[in-house]
């Protein structure tokens, strides 16, 4: 089964992405320019050209399932936001509902169901997450999604937790969000499931059970 990712030249799909190729499941890593290539080349790591704010129906051939953990980044504006968070992840929704593949597995961010608890910088980012994770509850596509706590940069700890009050730190590392996407690609029975992902004592095998 060959996933598609979506966002691969991002922090947390550059290391999903390097996990996935040590374990041996086949991935494309989506990448929306040629300059962007060379880290996944030394890594012998099948990359596609195709660019969210262009046509990247292409980019889902041959591929069985796709992973969306783009995002426009914490430097751009609302603008940016709504074009890559909301509208790509929406029509990456379509294209695979579309093209008949078997899952769409979705970085979220937790509390995405209540942007206007966050703070007001990242409303708009919660406002978009929101949508999308909507649009692709209802889009004719099976879906995981994961949503994730606030973000860090720390080694994996392997250890995650599923509420607030489960997580001491209540954040999670990007390189745990890349373990339990692993997990969840090679679990293809687990279908319209949705998770909070933080830090905490459970194995993920256990969390998603």
């Amino acid at each position: 089964m060959t996933t598609l990712v979506i966002g691969a030249n991002g922090q947390i799909g550059k290391q999903f992405c390097e996990l996935a190729q040590q374990a041996g499941e086949p991935i494309k890593a989506m990448i929306r320019d040629e300059s962007q290539a060379e880290w996944f080349s030394e890594r012998q790591i099948p990359i596609i050209v195709a660019d969210l704010e262009g046509e990247f129906e292409h980019a889902f051939e041959d591929c069985d399932q796709v992973i969306f953990t783009a995002g426009s980044g914490p430097h751009t504006g609302p603008d940016k936001t709504l074009i890559i968070d909301l509208y790509g992840a929406i029509r990456a929704a379509d294209i695979a509902s579309e093209k008949g593949l078997d899952r769409y597995i979705m970085v979220s961010a937790i509390r995405a169901e209540h942007p206007l608890e966050a703070p007001e910088k990242m409303r708009p980012y919660m406002a978009a997450k929101f949508a999308a994770d909507s649009h692709l509850r209802f889009a004719k596509v099976p879906h995981v999604i994961l949503k994730p706590g606030p973000l860090t940069n720390e080694k994996a700890t392997h250890g995650f937790a599923g509420t607030m009050e489960a997580s001491p730190e209540q954040s999670i590392t990007r390189a745990d969000v890349a373990h339990a996407l692993l997990h969840v690609v090679k679990t293809p029975t687990l279908k319209d499931r949705e998770f909070t992902l933080l830090n905490g004592k459970e194995r993920i095998s256990d969390l998603v059970r």
